[in-house]
């Protein structure tokens, strides 16, 4: 039956992995880099890789697409005091042999990073960039230390010295492909090396002593790709405007993803009909037929926030969209995952208005996703009114509970929220909720809006006393970032003040999904 069920993902262009690299993908890896070090020497040999992997191997990573390697990131720890801020590359890499790993030393050293060409629009490095922190973290190492190249410090030789030029980079005067996108990523400059790689000729020889200190030093994790204890979510309570163009629409989507993002968010959720001002674009006289023009955009508009979820490397719920097909109007909230896979969940319940302004239907099944944060549910609006669904998704081990909602009147508001917080207390989980704010003239049925996001927890010791973890200003546009514990939940199932998931009375009641036994 759909609640036992785990849903499948849909087949999309990326599906992007984290691993640990392997023997067997030294191809791959050749290929890769005889591209991006063409002028540079080529690959690694097989004996040099192997050499690698055999001495470290969970310091060797990759970013696989559907089977296929198309990104790495290479690492040794050593002590540091054995080498210095004075050191060459070969000196590091021990001529390839890589014996100067010490699993005893306290810093991570950044030997490599790579990107196949035709993957470079999707930030994978800094993909990398981050389960290198996360490496460094999890073994408690005291930092990451990497030299770099400045490859576009070539034209500007005969004017800068290095340091000059460095200065100029780090206050975004000049551009350097590497050294930028390193500063982007939090390493400081300690130290100009001098014959670090003596046959790079577009950097001179020079070349950047980078550090990334890791704050968490004193604390222990598991290594990268473990299941995470604190989730960051982000949501966005939403300004309807005017636009011109789905273009229009994209780049304020792609606006709030990558701010979300740049906190190192996990996932973020957009409200219902967020893309609602696409309709004025439309000639359509009724609010029947512009709703229906308005579905037209939804299959673009998915593939385009999923490859914004590859791009900025995080889960997006992509509110609601109108989907119509077979001459049938449903209500679909997406979630695009940052691995390039999709799903999507109907609006189960319409209300009264969909129906009889649009002629919208319900859908008719109700799925729990598996994400790389843990499994989530997604209700759309009207349908957190209902318990039972939040119950049959709490019995399928959901932990977060995403909301995305559109009301006109704080009286519609209010019954979403109080619904949402009962939801969390009730299930033991934490609830997301968003909506719109703002007025859409030419838009019939949705030209007013009410909204004060917020993210709800359950209400015990351990969590914030009014049980609301974060809100938005009411009628503002504005994000909201919050840090769910996830062990606070399991803490709360076994030892709360009450436990209303361990003690419901099965012996008496329970709630069944039943669509299948009647089909």
């Amino acid at each position: 039956m759909p609640t036992n069920e785990k849903s499948a993902p849909n087949v999309s262009e990326h599906k992007l992995i984290l691993r640990t690299l392997r023997v067997s993908d030294y191809k791959a890896i050749k290929e890769i880099m005889d591209m991006v070090y063409s002028n540079l020497g080529g690959s690694w040999t097989q004996k040099e890789f192997s050499a690698l992997l055999k001495h470290f191997p969970e310091g060797q990573i990759c970013i696989e697409d559907k089977g296929r390697v198309v990104a790495g990131a290479l690492s040794i720890i050593v002590k540091y005091s054995d080498y210095g801020d004075k050191h060459t590359y070969e000196q590091i890499i021990g001529k390839g042999k890589f014996d100067t790993h010490n699993p005893d030393g306290e810093t991570l050293y950044g030997v490599d990073i790579f990107v196949h060409p035709e993957y470079r629009n999707l930030r994978l490095g800094r993909r990398l960039y981050d389960a290198r922190k996360e490496i460094c973290e999890n073994l408690n190492l005291r930092g990451i230390i990497a030299g770099g190249r400045i490859p576009g410090y070539l034209e500007h030789a005969d004017k800068l010295t290095p340091g000059k030029y460095i200065e100029q980079v780090r206050n975004k005067e000049i551009f350097d492909p590497i050294l930028s996108f390193q500063l982007s990523n939090d390493f400081h400059v300690r130290k100009i090396l001098k014959g670090y790689l003596p046959q790079d000729k577009e950097s001179k020889a020079y070349a950047t002593l980078l550090e990334w200190i890791n704050v968490y030093y004193e604390e222990q994790e598991v290594i990268v790709g473990g299941s995470k204890r604190v989730v960051r979510i982000g949501i966005v309570q939403w300004q309807m405007r005017s636009v011109t163009s789905l273009e229009d629409m994209m780049q304020q989507i792609e606006f709030f993803v990558d701010t979300v993002s740049s906190y190192k968010a996990d996932i973020v959720m957009f409200p219902e009909f967020f893309n609602a001002p696409l309709m004025a674009l439309s000639d359509e006289k009724t609010s029947s037929a512009a709703i229906r023009a308005l579905a037209d955009y939804t299959d673009e508009v998915r593939e385009q926030m999923i490859h914004l979820a590859l791009s900025y490397n995080i889960n997006i719920i992509a509110g609601s969209m109108p989907e119509y097909s077979n001459n049938k109007l449903y209500n679909v909230s997406y979630l695009c995952r940052r691995d390039g896979t999709y799903d999507k969940q109907y609006k189960l319940h319409v209300t009264p208005d969909e129906l009889a302004h649009w002629g919208m239907r319900g859908g008719q099944k109700l799925k729990v996703f598996d994400t790389d944060i843990g499994k989530i549910g997604i209700l759309i609006c009207y349908d957190v009114e209902f318990p039972e669904l939040s119950r049959l998704l709490s019995d399928m081990d959901m932990k977060i509970l995403f909301v995305p909602y559109w009301t006109d009147t704080k009286n519609a508001y209010l019954r979403v929220r109080r619904c949402a917080q009962a939801r969390a207390i009730e299930n033991e989980c934490y609830v997301a909720i968003t909506g719109s704010v703002g007025n859409i003239p030419r838009i019939e049925n949705m030209d007013i809006q009410y909204s004060q996001s917020a993210v709800f927890s359950p209400s015990d010791f351990a969590f914030p006393h009014d049980a609301v973890v974060a809100e938005a200003t009411p009628n503002t546009e504005m994000t909201l970032i919050a840090d769910l514990d996830l062990d606070l939940l399991k803490d709360l199932n076994t030892s709360g003040s009450v436990r209303n998931i361990m003690d419901r009375r099965k012996d008496l009641y329970n709630v069944n999904w039943i669509l299948k036994q009647q089909e």
